[in-house]
């Protein structure tokens, strides 16, 4: 199909596009599933199309606020060496330093593959309850449409959500997608088991909930490249080779060909398809 809408579908379109079954596509269905799922990583990794923006919720657990506090069973104190080394000092002999990390992270999934923040977890007194600032002026000014007006009660919204980040400040986070841990740099002694935080990330489409992934252009193209390289690559060890009829293989025309394609799918990428990084102003 000229939309492929599986995997094997778009297997299919790609060795088609290369001229099978006109011609021998002399790569292994092994070679070729790898290169599938490098194409797919790649176009999940830099694509724009290729994750979607969630907001994940995580319950906190009991455990959770004990491992964050560094606290084990085999060390109720709360620390865990990481690792120790021993440097030789002139006139002073061999000193041992030793190094601590606190695993106060929670575990990602795997399919996440970027974290851009989490929401506030916890609040102070200006937006907790009843003694919510807002909850207070809607309650004893906002009893009908004309008893406040709304420049001041603008103002003093921004001015009180200026107070609140001063004073509820953002936490600090540390994420890698090689280690699926999100590392949250708080007092988790502060935390409450059984509440929530809510975490802004990226996530990758899986292309067997979405199969709409197969579809798309820039995979197909990229994929196609990919596999012609591979074949390129297995015929040059038969360069030169005569077949009958005087046919020559040119296993190395295939292969120089797909990297070029490559090289310019890659600057394509750069340009048009993947997610400008953010600037640092200030």
């Amino acid at each position: 199909m000229a939309k492929p809408s599986s995997r094997q579908g778009l297997i299919d379109y790609c060795l088609r596009r290369l001229g099978a079954p006109v011609l021998e596509i002399n790569v292994d269905e092994d070679q070729i599933d790898d290169l599938v799922d490098d194409a797919l990583q790649y176009f999940q990794e830099r694509h724009f199309d290729g994750v979607e923006k969630m907001y994940l919720k995580y319950q906190i657990t009991q455990q959770d606020i004990d491992r964050g506090k560094g606290k084990r069973a085999d060390n109720p104190i709360g620390i865990v060496t990481t690792t120790s080394s021993s440097v030789s000092i002139p006139g002073m002999g061999t000193t041992t330093f030793n190094f601590y990390e606190d695993s106060n992270y929670i575990q990602i999934p795997d399919s996440v593959i970027g974290v851009e923040g989490i929401f506030k977890v916890d609040t102070g007194g200006l937006s907790a309850g009843m003694f919510n600032v807002a909850y207070q002026i809607f309650l004893n000014d906002v009893y009908n449409f004309t008893a406040i007006e709304l420049l001041n009660y603008t103002m003093v919204k921004s001015y009180l959500e200026t107070i609140n980040f001063l004073i509820n400040t953002d936490k600090n986070i540390r994420y890698t997608k090689r280690q699926n841990r999100l590392y949250i740099d708080t007092n988790w002694a502060g935390l409450t088991a059984g509440s929530y935080i809510v975490i802004d990330c990226y996530r990758i489409l899986d292309p067997n909930d979405f199969t709409k992934v197969y579809n798309d252009s820039f995979l197909k193209t990229y994929l196609t490249s990919l596999i012609k390289k591979q074949w390129g690559q297995n015929l040059i060890k038969f360069q030169g080779v005569k077949l009958p009829g005087g046919i020559e293989l040119n296993g190395r025309q295939i292969y120089d060909d797909a990297i070029n394609e490559l090289g310019d799918i890659k600057s394509r990428m750069s340009s048009e398809y993947e997610l400008p990084p953010l600037d640092m102003i200030g």
